[in-house]
């Protein structure tokens, strides 16, 4: 119970400085340069320009509705932590505009901003939470529309907000530079979650297979496959779960193992290269 304690009290740290990272590339570097960078923080900098309310406190309410239909289809334990991220970014943005922009090149803001955002949101991801916003919409459109790829489903929204913001600025070279800070941080963002293509490959002997299966689908949002296998001594037939994931959620899949059966039997390898939907395609790799 200590450790667990203490290992929450972590979290709720790093998630605090990530949000304070995440806040100042927003307030220091893309919005006074009126970059949108996508999302509902973009939605948020364009209607600071229209209503004149703080971007950080817009940022808060845009994220209200969304927060409360995340726990309507999550439940509470997934949106705590959300919640906790969304108010203390909302509260760093507003603290830091107050300061004067660190570069007005919007070049160098769009680097900047970018690569400070996604620090932010790479560093709340890996301590059990989200930014809130798109990524709760992201995440409801996928649990009916599964053939359509998370990365898309972003790149989609952010466009047409970085689009929207060309059209509200009048000037499509900051529409430019906002789809550049998307660009930098959607890279950033990949090599602060997943390094390169590593990732480890998990086979769990449970008794509790379709308990430990269904959490790791819903709360790792891992893909499993059961397979079948037989006890050598006992002669028993059981199913074997078998998933793929990123080696920063490899712990968040043996805690919840360990939660749902601590008895159970894992095997974690590396698995350095891994094709196929979420990964890498291929024959895109190929040419």
């Amino acid at each position: 119970m200590k450790k667990t304690w203490i290992h929450t009290i972590k979290d709720l740290l790093i998630i605090c400085i990530a949000s304070g990272i995440y806040a100042a590339g927003i307030s220091l570097f893309l919005d006074p340069n009126n970059l949108a960078p996508g999302g509902v923080t973009g939605i948020a900098v364009i209607l600071n320009r229209i209503s004149h309310i703080e971007t950080g406190t817009l940022y808060l309410l845009l994220n209200i509705p969304l927060i409360l239909l995340g726990i309507w289809k999550f439940g509470w334990r997934f949106m705590i932590r959300t919640a906790y991220a969304i108010v203390m970014t909302s509260f760093f943005t507003n603290l830091t505009s107050v300061y004067s922009a660190l570069t007005s090149d919007p070049l160098l803001a769009a680097l900047a901003g970018g690569v400070l955002i996604a620090t932010g949101v790479g560093l709340i991801f890996r301590s059990g939470a989200t930014t809130g916003g798109m990524d709760i919409i992201v995440k409801i459109i996928r649990l009916k529309y599964r053939h359509l790829k998370t990365g898309f489903l972003f790149q989609c929204i952010d466009m047409t907000i970085v689009a929207v913001s060309g059209f509200i600025f009048r000037d499509l070279n900051i529409a430019l530079y906002a789809l550049i800070a998307v660009l930098i941080t959607g890279r950033t963002l990949d090599y602060i979650l997943y390094g390169g293509d590593e990732a480890r490959m998990i086979y769990i002997v449970t008794k509790k297979p379709a308990e430990v299966g269904r959490r790791l689908m819903e709360e790792v949002n891992a893909g499993v496959t059961y397979l079948k296998g037989r006890g050598g001594w006992t002669r028993e037939e059981k199913d074997v779960i078998f998933c793929v994931v990123r080696k920063q959620l490899a712990p968040r899949v043996e805690e919840t193992v360990k939660q749902e059966d601590a008895s159970a039997f894992l095997i974690v390898t590396s698995a350095n290269e891994i094709y196929g939907e979420g990964y890498k395609d291929f024959f895109e790799e190929s040419i």
